[in-house]
């Protein structure tokens, strides 16, 4: 069925616009994740695209479902509020590089959008608004490179300024360049030529422009075929259609002589890149992002921080997902932070030769509750979702780290008793989706950590999991807290500001000094017996305790060995496991 056009760009076109990319994202989808090879062959460009455009949708719905429910309100949300949610609910829903400079690109246009109370505009405005966008995004990438979407974005905020008439003839113009451009990629970015693909970022920004032009027009835009490369030559060509059909590429053959173990321009020469993905919002001012951007920039690749007006969305490839979230803590307040570890399989280099990475046998999927503590787990392989203090993440997150692991098997472990529900229903989800989950019910970080340390992936499914469980089942698990108010507890009645000491999570332990009860509290577990103890320090906890235990540890108990970490904000001051 014929999309009833909209004439002008008003509130409703946003939200027409955003649903239908949102639906043409829906069927690119793996298409786009299939040709993903650049700047990481990890294959989730189309999915995080699709992401990215769903949580802007959901932004735009609630200001029209806030109009709806006002009787008084007859007209509707003007433009400019529809424009900020839909820039809003990109930027705080922004997965991966891709995803994140469509936030940045949609930010651009809203600037220009929202800007005065006009109830629409129209043809003029959607071409600075494209210009807007296009500049925006550039300006976000630390080293932009062409061949991708910034290119594509470019080619059509170009052409749109250079068309007059209404919405719809600058939308399709814009969109027959952002076809053209997007089918010369691979002659620009060689590692795109060498696989024979487009750029994946590129493809899913014409999938965007194409739903603007049927917001517009009413019509869907029709098959492009034969663009790019040089005209009337089947070399360099690409040919697609609106509708998400696949792409067909005949990139001319790279030479095979010694000019081409050289970069090309615009790439590095290291074949192998960081080994993790780190993206997380920040709240912090415009002076602390940009002193921000040169810590990460020397710490990584592919960063990209995209936002304003105090909120922001940080994406960086790096070999020190802990340096990442230092940084970011430097800065400013980090928060719903993602660590991906890269598997052997991704490619990193725009110098990779083999294909988008197939899913991998095994992954392990943890909910982590400080910075210092997603580091450690995505050291040791897992993907990890952040849990902050009185912010427990949703089944849909959880899900979501799932799909990123991006593995046939996955174990989850929720690392709280309060996660129990939410991680079923997660991983009832991702059983839906064709996924084996185990969920093993840590109720600490310490248990996971256990069950980490004893994970192999070689082993047989069922056999992993019953170690990993066991592991985690031998870990006492107790932690340090001070109390918020009174409260009757198993130790008795605790006041407001009384150190608290849980074990297996009971309070076992009431004291003023956090360290004195910490010690208490320890000389309780290995009472019962153990060989290990693991300490984990947060952000508050007094610089003196972990050496105070440690010597404690081996003035007492012989033949037990301990280990330190530092969790960072993680709500507790110390989290203790004995094993």
């Amino acid at each position: 069925m014929a999309q009833v056009p909209q004439t002008f760009f008003d509130a409703l076109a946003v939200r027409t616009w955003c649903g239908l990319a949102l639906e043409a994202l829906g069927r690119a989808r793996e298409e786009i994740d299939a040709i993903n090879v650049y700047p990481v062959a990890d294959g989730d460009t189309g999915t995080n695209l699709y992401l990215t455009v769903e949580s802007a949708v959901g932004a735009v719905e609630a200001v029209f479902a806030g109009h709806a429910v006002d009787a008084r309100d007859t007209e509707g949300p003007l433009l400019a509020d529809a424009a900020r949610a839909m820039a809003h609910g990109a930027l705080i829903g922004a997965r991966g590089n891709s995803g994140t400079i469509l936030a940045q690109l949609l930010r651009g246009m809203s600037q220009v959008l929202a800007d005065g109370d006009n109830a629409h505009t129209d043809g003029p405005g959607l071409r600075l608004a494209l210009r807007r966008a296009a500049d925006a995004a550039r300006q976000a990438v630390a080293h932009p490179v062409e061949g991708t979407v910034l290119s594509v974005a470019s080619a059509a905020a170009d052409a749109a300024g250079d068309t007059q008439g209404d919405c719809g003839t600058v939308a399709r113009a814009a969109y027959e360049a952002a076809c053209t451009a997007l089918a010369a990629t691979p002659e620009q970015l060689a590692v795109l030529g060498r696989a024979g693909v487009v750029d994946a970022g590129g493809r899913g920004l014409v999938a965007v422009l194409g739903a603007l032009v049927e917001t517009f027009t009413g019509e869907a835009p029709g098959v492009v075929g034969a663009v790019g490369g040089r005209p009337g030559s089947g070399s360099g060509s690409v040919s697609f259609s609106s509708e998400a059909g696949p792409f067909s590429s005949e990139a001319e053959e790279i030479p095979r002589d010694g000019a081409a173990d050289c970069p090309e321009p615009g790439e590095t020469a290291a074949e192998d890149g960081p080994a993790y993905e780190v993206i997380y919002l920040l709240e912090a001012g415009d002076d602390a992002v940009e002193r921000l951007r040169a810590r990460l920039d020397g710490l990584g690749d592919s960063l990209v921080v995209v936002g304003g007006d105090g909120l922001w969305n940080v994406h960086v490839h790096v070999d020190d997902a802990g340096a990442a979230v230092e940084a970011g803590v430097e800065a400013g307040r980090p928060y719903r932070i993602r660590i991906t570890h890269f598997g052997v399989d991704d490619v990193h280099s725009v110098r990779g030769e083999r294909p988008p990475r197939e899913r991998a046998q095994r992954a392990v999927v943890a909910v982590v509750p400080g910075e210092g503590l997603a580091g450690l787990y995505a050291e040791a392989g897992a993907t990890t979702v952040l849990a902050r203090p009185g912010e427990p993440p949703a089944s849909g997150e959880l899900v979501e780290a799932v799909r990123r692991a991006h593995a046939r098997e996955v174990v989850l472990l929720p690392n709280d008793a309060e996660l129990r529900h939410t991680a079923a229903a997660a991983a009832e989800q991702a059983r839906a989706e064709g996924v084996r989950v185990a969920l093993i019910p840590t109720r600490s970080p310490i248990q996971g950590i256990a069950a980490l340390a004893v994970h192999a992936p070689e082993r047989r499914f069922d056999e992993d999991v019953v170690s990993m469980t066991s592991a985690a089942g031998a870990t006492r698990h107790a932690e340090v807290v001070v109390a918020e108010r009174q409260s009757w507890t198993m130790a008795g009645i605790c006041q407001a500001g009384d150190v608290l000491g849980l074990i297996d999570g009971d309070v076992a332990v009431i004291g003023s000094d956090v360290t004195a009860t910490a010690e208490a509290v320890l000389d309780r577990m290995l009472s019962a017996g153990g060989e290990l103890v693991t300490l984990v320090l947060g952000d508050e906890a007094p610089p003196p305790i972990a050496d105070h235990l440690e010597h404690r540890v081996r003035e007492a108990y012989l033949a037990v060995d301990t280990v330190v970490y530092r969790g960072g904000r993680q709500g507790a001051l110390l989290l203790i496991g004995v094993e």
